[in-house]
Formats: structure tokens, sequence, C-alpha cells
């Protein structure tokens, strides 16, 4: 799905295809499709990150952007359109893939367990796998979060057809790419098998465990697989970079219940930009974890070779001279998206887009450094 690299102070973990392209920032290219329908009465709208993003946007991608501060909603609004066919506006409320920022809830489910008396991020997966083999007999839990198991980046395509078995035989004789616990590797199907301990010790299936334990808490109604009960109308429409219609999440193969192991966990999570200011809102008090599990959540873990930086669990932390700032993108062929927590401020910023590149014309990895820091700048200053 995707994969690591350095971008500055953060992760890049989305390779879109489009790396030979420059973002079109700065250039006054209206950005903002505003004709393309006006915000509704549930958008909200920061004047400062609206100008700012009229000139940081390329024209062309339907795109969403949240920005926080502490436990107020500063901006939330869409730009383009969801679904160009229809016409369909982005808005604050259209759902999206959030790709790999899908870690951060199996990473947090894991650490609600771990609360729960339920299991240790020491433990090793021989505990809940049943017999492993040899030279996988020592990895932890805790090296599956950190990306330091070994385990390969993936066992097959993110749509391949694979069940829970399946992936766990297929990480059981995947050959590792290093002993447990001494290189970094990113590794998705880490957070899968993860995600199926999380079955195995909580006796629900993995979104059931995280739509009562951690989403519903946090006020999340519409993040999920297949449990929110979304109109189709408001799932966006992927975009290649022909721009091409590549269809909406779940048109792709799915099980019943989701998406397939290779996906499972690591990636493929379904939400809104309002859901994800109430999860930073979780995040900032004891509504989803305790400050104990928090802490462990947002702790430099690993260093990261050729990064200013660590990986915490299921996010890339950064300590500056501004604080701790937590990190984490998601992408796959077609969609690209961001969240960044600045600790110390308690300022959240969360975008995505359905287009992630136009060949030839602009490419939202290239700036979504700039873009990030740009929105969370805004959202620092005082009324």
């Amino acid at each position: 799905m995707d994969r690591l690299g350095s971008l500055v102070l953060l992760l890049v973990l989305a390779l879109v295809g489009c790396s030979d392209v420059r973002t079109v920032a700065g250039a006054g290219t209206g950005g903002s499709d505003r004709a393309l329908g006006t915000p509704t009465p549930r958008e909200r709208v920061d004047p400062a990150v609206d100008r700012y993003l009229d000139e940081a946007l390329p024209k062309g991608p339907g795109i969403t952007v949240a920005a926080a501060r502490g436990d107020e909603l500063k901006h939330c609004a869409g730009r383009g359109l969801a679904d160009r066919a229809a016409k369909t506006p982005a808005t604050c409320d259209t759902v999206y893939d959030v790709m790999s920022i899908t870690k951060q809830f199996t990473a947090a489910a894991v650490l609600k367990l771990e609360t729960a008396g339920k299991l240790r991020v020491t433990d090793r997966i021989g505990e809940y796998l049943g017999p492993v083999p040899e030279d996988k007999r020592h990895i932890t839990l805790h090296q599956l979060l950190t990306h330091t198991s070994g385990l390969p980046e993936s066992l097959g395509d993110d749509y391949d057809p694979a069940s829970r078995a399946e992936l766990l035989a297929g990480a059981k004789k995947a050959r590792l790419r290093s002993a447990p616990g001494e290189e970094f590797h990113y590794s998705n199907t880490g957070y899968s098998v993860l995600a199926a301990i999380v079955e195995k010790v909580s006796g629900q299936s993995y979104e059931r465990f995280l739509a009562e334990h951690l989403f519903r808490p946090a006020g999340m109604t519409h993040t999920g697989y297949v449990l929110p009960a979304w109109k189709h109308a408001q799932v966006a429409v992927e975009y290649d970079r022909h721009g091409r219609a590549q269809g909406r999440p779940m048109d792709h193969p799915w099980a019943p219940d989701g998406p397939y192991w290779n996906l499972r966990g690591n990636g493929g999570m379904l939400s809104t930009a309002r859901d994800m200011f109430r999860w930073h809102r979780a995040l900032t008090g004891d509504t989803v974890l305790s400050s104990t599990a928090r802490r462990k959540l947002f702790a430099p873990q690993v260093r990261v070779p050729e990064l200013d930086g660590s990986y915490g669990y299921g996010w890339v932390v950064v300590d500056s001279d501004d604080g701790r700032v937590a990190w984490h993108d998601g992408g796959n062929d077609w969609s690209l998206a961001t969240v960044a927590e600045f600790r110390r401020q308690r300022v959240m910023v969360f975008w995505v887009s359905n287009h992630a590149c136009q060949k030839g014309k602009w490419n939202l990895e290239d700036d979504q450094l700039e873009l990030t820091h740009g929105v969370a700048e805004r959202v620092r200053r005082p009324a």
C-alpha cells in the first residue's frame, strides 16, 4: 500500500506515482473551486486558513481540511468535488479512505487492551497466535507497533482476497528482513497481525472492538469499514494521476465485513474530517485512553534511519523547539491524507484529498509538509 521514505522532519509513507511533478503552490490558481459549491451550514471556515489554501492548493483535487486548537474546531471545509460525475462537492462530512492513518487506531486498540489487563506490549506473538517458527518466536507486540519485527512490508496487493488465517499463515512463513528488534522496516503486515491479535484477545471483530471502545466514546459515528450507516454519495470517489475515476474504496474487492486482511488493521479505514477532530479531542483527555496509554502512544519509541525523529505507536514523533509533533500520513495510488498533532499547543491539522496528483501538473505529496505547517501556523495565531 505504501512505503517508508523521509521528507525533512516527516515520514512520507505514500508513493502516488507522480514524484517527478512539483505542486503548483502560491500561483493563485483558485484552488478553492468555490464556484463548485458554497460551504454548507455545517462547514466551519477560518478566514486566515481559507486565504492560505487559496494560494497553497492547485486547482483540481477534491480536498477537505480540518484544523483545531484545543477543543475548538477552527476550520473544517471542503474544496472541489468528491464526485465529479455527480458534481458532489467535498465537505467537512465527506467520507474518505484515511489509509495508513488507520495504524493509530490499531495502536490505540492494543493500548486499550493493555490498560484492561488483557495483554502487554512486551508479550511475544506466540502467546496469541499459537506456534510460530523459530525466527519469529521473539517478536513482541511492541516490535509490531514500532515496525521493528522484521516482517515484510506486505504479503500481496491490498485487495487480494486474503482471510485472517491466510494473513497469519503468510506472516509466519515470510522471510524476515532483519532479526526482531534490530532494525526499522515499515510493515503493513505487522499491523494486520496486530489487528488479528486484537480480535483474538477481545473476542470481537477488529472493527467492532474499535467502534465500541474507541470510536463511540469519542463520538465518532462516521468512522469504520462497514458499520457506519453512510449514504453512498457521502463517500468520495478517488481519481488517478490522469484524472480518471477509480471508484470508491468499497467498489474494490472487499470481504462482507470490510477490506481483506492484507489491508485490514494497517489501512483502509473510512472517516470524515469532523470525526478526525473528535479523535483529536479524545486524545487530549481520558475519553478513550488513560494518560499512561497516551504517553505510550505518542512516545518516541524507535529512531528511524535518515529521519530527525522517531516512530511511536502508529505515529511519527518529532521533538522540536516548539514541542512534540506527532504525525502520520496515508496514501495509495489515488488519494493522500495527513494528520498532525502539535501536542504542546493542542493543535490538530488533518487534510485528505481524493486526487493526490495530476501527471505533469501538480503533486500534493511534494508540499504536504508545507501545507500542514501552513494551516497549523494560522490556527495557532490569536483571533
